[in-house]
Parts: structure tokens; C-alpha cells; sequence
């Protein structure tokens, strides 16, 4: 987990946003919770890793809290 929330609740970039997703990608983590403004960034990351990893995008802690606490769906056959 890293980044910034203002006081006011508003989701701040982050930097390193490469490194991050590679780190998260190696650790089996499936879906990333990312600042709006870092949805630009995306253009800088390799395919393989965008089509592997699922993103939620934030404005403010409110987007993060009800992301991070979204039930996970399992599959059942």
C-alpha cells in the first residue's frame, strides 16, 4: 500500500507507478486500487501486465474504502 490522501479525503498520484504493479503483479495480487490521476500513466506499462492485472480507479477516500472492502466474487462450479 502507499500514497496520499489529503486531508479533505482527495486520493493524491503516486509515483513509481511501474515498479508498483510489477511488485503487485510478482505477489499474486490480481486487482490494484490507483489514483485517477494516475490512469494516464497506464500508457507506460507493458500490455502483458495491464491485460493480467484488474485497476479501480480513486478520487477520494470514499472510492477507496468501499474498493478495498468489495466482497470478493470465487468461483463456484
Amino acid at each position: 500500500m502507499t500514497g496520499e490522501i489529503t486531508l479533505r479525503g482527495q486520493v493524491l498520484p503516486i509515483g513509481g507507478l511501474k515498479e508498483k504493479l510489477l511488485a503487485a503483479y510478482r505477489y499474486g495480487i490480481k486487482t490494484v486500487i490507483i489514483p485517477e490521476d494516475n490512469r494516464k500513466d497506464l500508457i507506460d506499462i507493458p500490455p502483458e501486465l495491464t491485460k493480467a492485472l484488474k485497476f479501480k480507479f480513486a478520487e477520494d477516500a470514499y472510492d477507496v474504502i468501499k474498493f478495498a472492502l468489495e466482497p470478493i466474487k470465487k468461483n463456484t462450479k
